[in-house]
């Protein structure tokens, strides 16, 4: 007889149940094994996301810190950036004198204060750089909030002849809010505050 006539039958290991099989396992071993394997998911889950929640904390308060930093030095003495200008569109006009600014940032907003004074025209020079007039100027109104009052240390106190007006853009551009004193009308105090939201 040749190979090929002779069929072949493969080997075929013992069943488990014959013979020396696996004793079951102990209740106390399953225990063991399911709870180390249970506190090493709780871990590799725990630590990123505790990790997480200190790091958010950590950068909130830093964030807080920076800002209230700056609010203790208030506002500067001089003239922003054009980079500042441009970014929070203030145009202040040339003959601007006595400028001041201030500008924060955090995750809601950024904020950009200046004060200056200027001439009439200057006045109607700087409105017109905004996209606004002399007409949206509304009498004896003081639109910048006590919170930014408060931030600047500006006083806006009765017996003097305010106008504001909020000029809104579409976002990402600033939204202005500008309050001038007119008492002197050839020499107005411009102050305004420019919000950016992203």
């Amino acid at each position: 007889m040749i190979a090929a006539e002779h069929p072949v039958v493969p080997h075929q290991s013992e069943s488990p149940g014959d013979g020396e099989g696996k004793p079951p396992e102990d209740p106390r071993h399953v225990f063991k094994r399911r709870f180390i394997t249970a506190t090493i998911i709780v871990l590799l889950i725990g630590i990123p996301a505790g990790y997480l929640l200190i790091s958010a904390g950590q950068s909130r308060r830093s964030g807080q810190g920076k800002a209230e930093e700056a609010s203790a030095q208030g506002l500067r003495e001089g003239w922003p950036s054009k980079m500042q200008r441009r970014i929070f569109e203030i145009p202040i006009p040339g003959n601007g004198q006595g400028v001041q600014y201030y500008e924060t940032n955090n995750w809601k907003a950024s904020r950009m204060y200046a004060k200056f004074r200027t001439t009439s025209a200057g006045l109607d020079r700087f409105l017109s750089g905004m996209g606004t007039g002399r007409a949206a100027l509304e009498p004896d109104t003081i639109d910048i909030s006590q919170r930014d009052i408060k931030i600047t240390g500006w006083s806006f106190g009765a017996g003097e002849r305010w106008a504001s007006t909020t000029h809104r853009n579409k976002k990402p551009r600033p939204t202005q809010t500008v309050t001038v004193n007119m008492t002197d009308p050839a020499s107005p105090v411009v102050y305004v505050v420019s919000a950016a939201t992203p």
